[in-house]
């Protein structure tokens, strides 16, 4: 029963998943704190009443909180900018696949799938037996 619940683990990669939501709550607390302790301060100096984070837009009974919405909608923006830049930071795009391949004979690019080089004509199928 171990070794079963073991593969499942394993095969399942449960144990990446586990530890990829662990480094995702760790980043989220780090972002939250940049945005909270560095880029709020900004924002906020910007609204010189200072209190736009509990602006409230009545509209007879109803109490519709818009300063709370327009606050969750700048920290989402700001969080998701945050998350794409340090992204950038550590995740490198791949390299792209080669698209030519040198002609063996004249140099020339010829494109990977060719069988005979334009430039030179020779044949590119005998320079990969060669």
């Amino acid at each position: 029963m171990w070794q079963d619940f073991k593969g499942f683990l394993i095969k399942q990669n449960a144990i990446a998943l586990a530890i990829a939501v662990v480094l995702g709550v760790a980043l989220n607390t780090l972002v939250q704190a940049i945005v909270n302790d560095f880029i709020m301060p900004i924002i906020t100096v910007a609204e010189p009443a200072g209190n736009w984070k509990t602006a409230v837009w009545n509209l007879g009974p109803f109490k519709f909180g818009v300063g709370d919405f327009v606050s969750a909608l700048v920290n989402f923006i700001i969080i998701g900018f945050v998350c794409w830049r340090i992204s950038k930071i550590f995740v490198k795009a791949p390299a792209p696949a080669a698209t030519t391949k040198k002609c063996a004979y004249c140099k020339t690019d010829v494109d990977k799938d060719a069988t005979r080089c334009p430039a030179c004509t020779s044949e590119i199928g005998a320079m990969a037996a060669a």
